[in-house]
Protein backbone atom coordinates (compact mmCIF):
# COMPACT_ATOMS: atom_id res chain seq x y z
CA UNK A 1 0.00 0.00 0.00
CA UNK A 2 1.32 3.41 -0.94
CA UNK A 3 1.71 5.39 2.28
CA UNK A 4 0.95 8.49 0.22
CA UNK A 5 -2.68 7.36 -0.04
CA UNK A 6 -5.23 9.27 2.00
CA UNK A 7 -8.91 8.53 2.61
CA UNK A 8 -11.35 11.35 3.39
CA UNK A 9 -15.01 10.85 4.25
CA UNK A 10 -17.84 13.18 3.18
CA UNK A 11 -21.21 12.35 4.73
CA UNK A 12 -23.79 13.57 2.24
CA UNK A 13 -27.52 13.86 1.71
CA UNK A 14 -30.63 13.12 3.74
CA UNK A 15 -29.62 9.52 4.53
CA UNK A 16 -26.11 10.48 5.66
CA UNK A 17 -24.31 8.47 3.01
CA UNK A 18 -20.52 8.21 3.10
CA UNK A 19 -18.72 9.38 -0.03
CA UNK A 20 -15.01 8.60 0.00
CA UNK A 21 -12.25 10.65 -1.55
CA UNK A 22 -9.01 8.74 -2.06
CA UNK A 23 -6.06 10.92 -2.96
CA UNK A 24 -2.35 10.66 -3.69
CA UNK A 25 0.15 13.38 -4.54
CA UNK A 26 1.75 13.42 -7.96
CA UNK A 27 5.12 15.17 -7.46
CA UNK A 28 5.79 18.28 -9.53
CA UNK A 29 2.71 17.75 -11.70
CA UNK A 30 1.15 21.20 -11.57
CA UNK A 31 2.19 24.02 -13.90
CA UNK A 32 4.05 25.83 -11.14
CA UNK A 33 6.06 22.71 -10.33
CA UNK A 34 4.19 21.94 -7.12
CA UNK A 35 2.68 18.54 -6.34
CA UNK A 36 -0.82 17.94 -7.69
CA UNK A 37 -3.39 15.75 -5.98
CA UNK A 38 -4.91 12.90 -7.97
CA UNK A 39 -8.06 11.25 -6.70
CA UNK A 40 -10.88 8.81 -7.12
CA UNK A 41 -14.33 9.27 -5.64
CA UNK A 42 -16.41 6.40 -4.29
CA UNK A 43 -20.20 6.86 -4.04
CA UNK A 44 -20.81 10.59 -4.50
CA UNK A 45 -24.19 10.99 -2.84
CA UNK A 46 -26.94 13.57 -2.94
CA UNK A 47 -25.96 17.23 -2.56
CA UNK A 48 -22.18 16.85 -2.99
CA UNK A 49 -21.39 20.55 -2.54
CA UNK A 50 -18.72 20.02 0.14
CA UNK A 51 -17.10 17.29 -1.93
CA UNK A 52 -17.06 19.50 -5.04
CA UNK A 53 -15.39 22.28 -3.07
CA UNK A 54 -12.68 19.87 -1.97
CA UNK A 55 -12.13 18.67 -5.54
CA UNK A 56 -11.11 22.09 -6.86
CA UNK A 57 -7.63 21.75 -8.32
CA UNK A 58 -7.68 17.96 -7.90
CA UNK A 59 -7.31 15.64 -10.89
CA UNK A 60 -10.07 13.01 -10.50
CA UNK A 61 -9.35 9.77 -12.37
CA UNK A 62 -12.65 7.97 -11.76
CA UNK A 63 -15.91 7.66 -9.87
CA UNK A 64 -16.47 4.16 -8.47
CA UNK A 65 -19.96 3.11 -7.39
CA UNK A 66 -20.52 0.31 -4.90
CA UNK A 67 -24.13 0.18 -6.11
CA UNK A 68 -26.75 2.41 -7.68
CA UNK A 69 -29.22 3.31 -4.94
CA UNK A 70 -29.99 7.01 -5.17
CA UNK A 71 -28.20 7.97 -1.97
CA UNK A 72 -24.94 6.60 -3.39
CA UNK A 73 -25.23 7.95 -6.95
CA UNK A 74 -27.16 11.18 -6.44
CA UNK A 75 -24.09 13.36 -7.00
CA UNK A 76 -22.64 11.44 -9.95
CA UNK A 77 -23.61 13.95 -12.64
CA UNK A 78 -22.31 16.95 -10.73
CA UNK A 79 -18.98 15.33 -9.90
CA UNK A 80 -18.53 13.76 -13.35
CA UNK A 81 -19.17 17.08 -15.13
CA UNK A 82 -16.96 19.07 -12.76
CA UNK A 83 -14.08 16.58 -12.93
CA UNK A 84 -14.54 15.24 -16.48
CA UNK A 85 -13.95 11.68 -15.34
CA UNK A 86 -15.50 8.26 -16.07
CA UNK A 87 -17.94 6.29 -13.92
CA UNK A 88 -17.65 2.58 -13.07
CA UNK A 89 -20.56 0.37 -11.96
CA UNK A 90 -21.45 -3.32 -12.03
CA UNK A 91 -23.35 -4.36 -15.15
CA UNK A 92 -26.30 -5.68 -13.12
CA UNK A 93 -27.13 -2.11 -12.09
CA UNK A 94 -25.98 -0.19 -15.15
CA UNK A 95 -29.54 0.76 -16.09
CA UNK A 96 -30.34 1.85 -12.53
CA UNK A 97 -28.42 5.07 -13.15
CA UNK A 98 -30.91 6.14 -15.79
CA UNK A 99 -34.08 4.80 -14.12
CA UNK A 100 -35.40 6.53 -10.96
CA UNK A 101 -37.71 3.59 -10.32
CA UNK A 102 -34.77 1.21 -10.06
CA UNK A 103 -32.41 3.48 -8.11
CA UNK A 104 -35.14 4.15 -5.54
CA UNK A 105 -35.45 7.90 -5.95
CA UNK A 106 -38.99 7.56 -7.31
CA UNK A 107 -39.97 5.64 -4.19
CA UNK A 108 -38.41 8.08 -1.69
CA UNK A 109 -39.68 11.39 -3.05
CA UNK A 110 -40.07 12.71 0.48
CA UNK A 111 -36.24 12.91 0.68
CA UNK A 112 -35.17 13.40 -2.95
CA UNK A 113 -36.61 14.25 -6.36
CA UNK A 114 -36.45 11.48 -8.99
CA UNK A 115 -32.83 11.06 -10.07
CA UNK A 116 -31.22 9.82 -13.24
CA UNK A 117 -27.77 10.22 -14.77
CA UNK A 118 -26.01 9.43 -18.00
CA UNK A 119 -24.83 5.85 -18.38
CA UNK A 120 -21.56 4.73 -16.81
CA UNK A 121 -18.50 4.55 -19.01
CA UNK A 122 -17.18 1.28 -17.60
CA UNK A 123 -18.57 -1.98 -16.19
CA UNK A 124 -17.30 -3.76 -13.09
CA UNK A 125 -17.07 -7.52 -12.58
CA UNK A 126 -15.94 -9.99 -9.92
CA UNK A 127 -12.16 -10.20 -9.62
CA UNK A 128 -11.51 -7.23 -11.88
CA UNK A 129 -8.37 -5.23 -11.10
CA UNK A 130 -8.48 -1.46 -11.45
CA UNK A 131 -5.19 0.37 -11.64
CA UNK A 132 -5.93 3.90 -10.46
CA UNK A 133 -3.72 6.51 -8.78
CA UNK A 134 -0.81 4.09 -9.04
CA UNK A 135 -2.76 1.81 -6.68
CA UNK A 136 -4.54 -1.50 -7.24
CA UNK A 137 -8.24 -1.88 -6.47
CA UNK A 138 -9.74 -5.38 -6.58
CA UNK A 139 -13.45 -5.60 -7.36
CA UNK A 140 -15.40 -8.03 -5.19
CA UNK A 141 -18.97 -8.73 -6.30
CA UNK A 142 -20.87 -8.74 -2.99
CA UNK A 143 -24.60 -8.95 -3.79
CA UNK A 144 -27.43 -9.14 -1.29
CA UNK A 145 -28.21 -5.53 -0.48
CA UNK A 146 -28.64 -5.12 -4.22
CA UNK A 147 -27.79 -7.47 -7.10
CA UNK A 148 -24.88 -5.43 -8.41
CA UNK A 149 -23.31 -4.43 -5.10
CA UNK A 150 -19.53 -4.51 -5.14
CA UNK A 151 -16.80 -3.87 -2.60
CA UNK A 152 -13.41 -2.39 -3.47
CA UNK A 153 -10.25 -3.72 -1.82
CA UNK A 154 -7.08 -1.63 -1.96
CA UNK A 155 -4.35 -3.09 0.23
CA UNK A 156 -5.81 -3.16 3.74
CA UNK A 157 -8.65 -0.79 2.86
CA UNK A 158 -12.10 -2.16 1.97
CA UNK A 159 -14.92 0.06 0.71
CA UNK A 160 -17.97 -2.09 1.39
CA UNK A 161 -20.93 0.06 0.34
CA UNK A 162 -24.11 -1.10 2.07
CA UNK A 163 -23.02 -4.73 2.53
CA UNK A 164 -21.18 -4.64 5.87
CA UNK A 165 -21.45 -1.93 8.53
CA UNK A 166 -19.99 -1.52 11.99
CA UNK A 167 -22.01 -4.00 14.07
CA UNK A 168 -24.65 -4.27 11.35
CA UNK A 169 -25.34 -5.39 7.78
CA UNK A 170 -27.16 -3.99 4.79
CA UNK A 171 -30.91 -4.24 4.43
CA UNK A 172 -32.30 -6.79 2.00
CA UNK A 173 -35.94 -5.71 1.73
CA UNK A 174 -35.44 -3.36 -1.22
CA UNK A 175 -36.04 -4.51 -4.82
CA UNK A 176 -33.31 -6.92 -5.87
CA UNK A 177 -32.18 -7.57 -2.30
CA UNK A 178 -31.65 -11.14 -1.09
CA UNK A 179 -30.76 -12.07 2.47
CA UNK A 180 -28.93 -15.30 1.67
CA UNK A 181 -26.76 -13.56 -0.91
CA UNK A 182 -25.86 -10.84 1.60
CA UNK A 183 -24.69 -13.30 4.24
CA UNK A 184 -22.80 -15.34 1.66
CA UNK A 185 -21.07 -12.17 0.48
CA UNK A 186 -20.01 -11.32 4.01
CA UNK A 187 -19.07 -14.76 5.32
CA UNK A 188 -17.63 -16.33 2.18
CA UNK A 189 -15.87 -13.28 0.75
CA UNK A 190 -15.35 -10.39 3.15
CA UNK A 191 -14.62 -12.55 6.19
CA UNK A 192 -11.93 -14.36 4.19
CA UNK A 193 -9.90 -11.16 4.20
CA UNK A 194 -7.27 -10.35 6.81
CA UNK A 195 -8.71 -9.33 10.20
CA UNK A 196 -6.63 -6.14 9.95
CA UNK A 197 -8.49 -4.89 6.87
CA UNK A 198 -10.16 -1.56 7.57
CA UNK A 199 -13.78 -1.40 6.44
CA UNK A 200 -15.20 1.88 5.12
CA UNK A 201 -18.99 1.37 4.92
CA UNK A 202 -21.65 3.30 3.07
CA UNK A 203 -23.08 4.66 6.32
CA UNK A 204 -21.67 5.13 9.80
CA UNK A 205 -18.16 4.78 11.13
CA UNK A 206 -15.34 2.61 9.91
CA UNK A 207 -14.48 -0.75 11.43
CA UNK A 208 -12.28 -3.78 10.71
CA UNK A 209 -12.94 -7.27 9.41
CA UNK A 210 -11.61 -8.79 12.64
CA UNK A 211 -13.86 -6.63 14.82
CA UNK A 212 -16.95 -7.55 12.82
CA UNK A 213 -16.12 -11.26 12.82
CA UNK A 214 -15.87 -11.14 16.61
CA UNK A 215 -18.68 -8.76 17.43
CA UNK A 216 -21.22 -8.31 14.63
CA UNK A 217 -24.51 -9.68 16.03
CA UNK A 218 -25.94 -10.40 12.57
CA UNK A 219 -23.16 -12.51 11.11
CA UNK A 220 -21.96 -14.66 13.99
CA UNK A 221 -18.36 -15.59 14.69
Amino acid sequence: MDTNMRVETFTLGPIQTNAYLITVNEPAAAEDGSPQERAIVIDPGVNPKRLLERLKGVKVEAILLTHAHFDHMGGVDEVRKAANCPVYIHDLEADWLTDPRKNGSMRWQDVTPPLSTDEAEYALAEGQILNLLGLTFRVMHTPGHSPGSVSFLCGNHLFSGDVLFKLSVGRTDLPGGRERDLYDSIRLKLYKLSPEVIVYPGHGGKTTIGYEMANNPYTGA
